[in-house]
């Protein structure tokens, strides 16, 4: 019986995912199959599962990883999971463990631990590295300087090709992500990149300045993040200089840094939408999750009672046309949507860099109409059935009215609301979808109940 049964639990451990088989092994306190199912993953997915798992289970899991992925796990794990993991490691096991790091990541990292144990951290290091990680630490995480890493490889143009080649196989192994290297002059000024597939095909006698690119696209080191992400998405680009304002070569991006933060400005983006921290931990302990969540709810119990004392205040009309009770939510409602749909259009396009101040006003008239059109449409639609539901007609014109009036506040206040927010600094991801809910539903309430109160 037993010959049988080992295939069959084979295939069913095969059939389960890696953080099922992580789980099953821990229940069953079997510390070797975690190992054994944990180092088999690459180092994002091992982060992945560990910010999968409760704190206490976390502990075990991370006891087992491979010494030799601590560096590279530690490098994708979010704010909230890496601290705990820190917390327990003692000085030694935290040099140790960033070692082997990148430049780039170990600047991310030393961000994102306590002060006081980066300061430690840092302070480890011998004097040159510590200069180096010192002076990326200067620039904002989201620029080019703060993505950067120093590893470019850089050569001369008066130097023959083979030369280079020479010089590169001395190297004991190249950067990752190394498409091409820098051409730069005496000062460390960038004059042209050359291409390795370039490099490799080129006559062996040729020098670097006859067979390099003098054409390319370089960052300055105080250049937006998002506008680094744009310009490799739109050139297609896997790696590329940053140099300081002389024009200096200081550093590279490459594609790695971009589609991670790409993935952190998506995840923040959702998180905001509900007013959470992108970092949040998943299993982060109850009390410090009912706080960051009680101060959103908190917002937004003062935009309710906003709105719901535009509703007391027309107290007496509700008791005379009862009806109005069952219509406010509908054109509330209606409102929401059709700003969450003109706000949600752009923030995408101020994201993707599509809305600046010249094409505004355009954009604005463009969901001006589309609101005109859709408040005529949808009103009357709307006060069709209230037409048939209550056989008023000038409760009937009353929803026409309402509806028309605030899908058109609505389409000006998805355009304006993030335009504004963003003229302020303010994520428009963050704060918009509450002001804009409290606008919509506040005019939405006094159209209505307003009209009301004078018609009926």
């Amino acid at each position: 019986m037993s010959e049988f049964e080992s295939p069959r639990h084979e295939e069913e451990q095969e059939t389960l995912s890696p953080l099922a088989q992580v789980r099953e092994a821990l229940s069953e306190d079997n510390l070797q199959e975690v190992e054994l199912v944990v180092n088999e993953m690459a180092p994002a997915e091992i982060a992945r599962i560990l910010e999968s798992l409760p704190p206490n289970e976390r502990e075990q899991v991370w006891e087992v990883v491979d010494e030799d992925y601590n560096g590279d796990v530690l490098a994708h794990l979010g704010e909230s999971a890496l601290e705990d993991i820190v917390e327990d490691m003692s000085p030694e096991e935290l040099r140790h463990t960033v070692e082997l790091m990148d430049d780039d990541d170990l600047v991310d990292f030393l961000q994102d631990i306590p002060e006081d144990t980066a300061l430690q951290l840092l302070s480890s290091f011998d004097v040159a590295q510590r200069e180096r990680l010192a002076e990326m630490l200067e620039y904002d995480d989201e620029s080019a300087g703060g993505m950067m890493n120093t590893d470019a490889i850089s050569v001369r143009s008066d130097v023959q090709v083979e030369t280079v080649i020479r010089y590169l196989r001395r190297m004991d192994d190249l950067p990752d992500i190394t498409s091409k290297i820098f051409v730069v002059d005496r000062d460390g000024h960038l004059e042209g990149e050359l291409i390795l597939t370039r490099l490799l095909t080129a006559n062996s006698d040729a020098l670097v300045a006859e067979v390099m690119d003098s054409e390319f696209i370089a960052f300055n080191v105080n250049d937006t993040a998002f506008v680094v992400a744009q310009q490799f998405r739109e050139h297609d680009l896997i790696s590329a200089p940053v140099l300081n304002d002389h024009q200096q070569l200081v550093g590279r991006i490459t594609v790695d840094d971009v589609v991670d933060f790409i993935q952190e400005e998506s995840e923040r983006a959702l998180m905001n939408t509900a007013g959470l921290d992108e970092d949040v931990d998943t299993f982060a302990p109850i009390r410090k999750a009912t706080i960051s969540r009680g101060i959103w709810l908190g917002i937004n119990l003062l935009t309710a009672l906003l709105a719901a004392s535009v509703i007391n205040a027309f107290g007496d009309t509700i008791e005379k046309a009862v009806a109005l009770a069952a219509l406010s939510p509908v054109v509330a409602s209606m409102g929401g949507i059709a700003g969450s749909q003109s706000l949600t259009i752009i923030i995408r396009g101020i994201a993707l860099g599509q809305i600046e101040g010249s094409n505004a006003w355009s954009l604005l008239w463009r969901e001006v109409f589309i609101g005109v059109i859709n408040g005529l449409v949808w009103g009357v639609i709307t006060a069709s059935i209230a037409l048939i539901w209550f056989d008023q007609v000038n409760l009937a014109a009353i929803v026409v009215c309402a509806i028309f009036i605030n899908l058109l506040c609505a389409a000006i206040s998805g355009v304006g609301i993030p335009l504004l927010l963003k003229r302020l600094k303010i994520d428009p991801a963050l704060a918009g979808s509450v002001i804009l809910t409290t606008v919509t539903d506040v005019i939405g309430f006094l159209v209505l109940l307003g009209l009301a109160t004078l018609w009926i």
